[in-house]
């Protein structure tokens, strides 16, 4: 048996006197068929509890829990001494409706000052526009959804099919984008927006589901053993608020590092597309990937 550690309470730890010390980890490193390959393995019902068994024993895990001794019960439900309330916080309904929550974060916002972002030109300058800029261009007739959707597929098409290729958006159909456009341009047409998001372009990391697209992890193989039924509560919600999906963002494989190298689809161009100027005369500019929250 080896050294028993004391765990004691977090108000008796002197934090002047801890040093971290990093444990090494011996894991193989495995990536695309050879890590699809391994998780086949693991979930084998007599091998994988083998090679399990033998990593925990290998990192020493199951040592390190036998040698912790944690002298406080177990807290089976957190709890907290109680708190004055913050000032300035707002709190959110979590059974509300998202419109309605999107409309009460929306009030905690600074005053949007129109001036300094219209100067009353039909093609104004450029500029990186906020979501309130297209909520006022929309509202005001000065453009569409489906116009902005017109200026953003080429883009997305170009670097599709550049050789070699560097895919902003690992899953994207350009249809389906023009759907959700058109239905947007509709409700505002008839003066019935849903929120503040209703017409804003986003794209969804892929990890998360979001229909019609496959959820892949930025891998080659997921989709193949995991189908996509429903949105993610997430992008439901964002759905409900009039949200417009591009597609799915590029990743590290898997989210298993944080360099964002993806041996499949090219390294990731941002850690978001951002929204560009599909509002100006400026039909396309060189970055590329300024293209939506």
């Amino acid at each position: 048996m080896g050294k028993k550690r004391l765990m004691v309470p977090a108000e008796e730890v002197d934090l002047s006197a801890v040093k971290y010390e990093p444990e090494p980890i011996q894991a193989p490193h495995l990536m695309g068929s050879v890590f699809k390959l391994f998780v086949k393995i693991v979930e084998a019902p007599v091998i994988g509890s083998l090679i399990v068994s033998h990593l925990k024993k290998q990192n020493k895990i199951v040592e390190m829990l036998r040698n912790t001794v944690i002298p406080e019960p177990p807290m089976f439900k957190p709890e907290f001494p109680p708190q004055e309330p913050e000032p300035g916080v707002v709190f959110l309904n979590e059974d509300g409706k998202s419109e309605d929550r999107v409309e009460s974060a929306l009030k905690c916002l600074p005053h949007y000052d129109l001036a300094s972002r219209w100067n009353g030109e039909p093609t104004p300058s450029f500029q990186y526009w906020k979501i309130r800029d297209y909520a006022y261009a929309y509202r005001s007739g000065l453009v569409t959804p489906s116009m902005v959707a017109e200026r953003i597929i080429p883009v997305i098409e170009e670097f599709s099919n550049r050789k070699p290729p560097t895919p902003l958006l690992i899953s994207f159909d350009a249809e389906e984008v023009r759907k959700q456009a058109t239905a947007s341009t509709q409700r505002f047409e008839e003066g019935k927006p849903l929120s503040i998001l209703d017409g804003i372009f986003m794209a969804i990391k892929d990890d998360i589901d979001c229909l019609p697209h496959p959820s892949k992890g930025a891998s080659t193989w997921m989709h193949e053993v995991r189908s996509v039924k429903k949105d993610a509560v997430c992008v439901s919600r964002l759905r409900s608020c009039g949200v417009i999906f591009l597609g799915k963002a590029n990743m590290h494989e898997l989210g298993m590092g944080t360099t964002g190298n993806n041996p499949h689809y090219g390294t990731v161009m941002s850690d978001k597309l951002k929204l560009r100027n599909y509002m100006s005369s400026h039909k396309k500019i060189d970055g590329g990937q300024w293209l939506c929250s």
